[in-house]
């Protein structure tokens, strides 16, 4: 599946063997119940995907408004501004 084969496994046992000691099991407990969880929170998310995209499905889509109904958005109208900048203001300081 990986291309793992005897000697690496044999070395990566005694790899965990060396840092985790008397926890191996405890940490391999571990391990298992949060690959369980992740593996159930993906289902979920698939199921959510799945009852959506079908629930979508089974909603006809809504015709447009025609021009007439729709509402124009506005913005704030320009205004150029009520003072005229300086001569100071532009010159560069020596």
């Amino acid at each position: 599946m990986f291309g793992i084969g005897p000697m690496e496994m044999v070395i990566g046992s005694v790899i965990a063997l060396l840092l985790f000691g008397k926890k191996l099991p405890e940490v391999a407990r571990s391990l298992g119940k949060g690959m369980m969880e992740f593996k159930k929170g993906l289902s979920g998310i698939e199921d959510e995907v799945y009852s959506a995209s079908n629930r979508a499905a089974s909603v006809p889509q809504s015709r447009p408004l025609p021009m007439d109904d729709r509402e124009e958005a506005t913005a704030p109208k320009f205004e150029p501004p009520r003072w005229e900048p300086s001569e100071v203001a532009d010159e560069k300081p020596a």
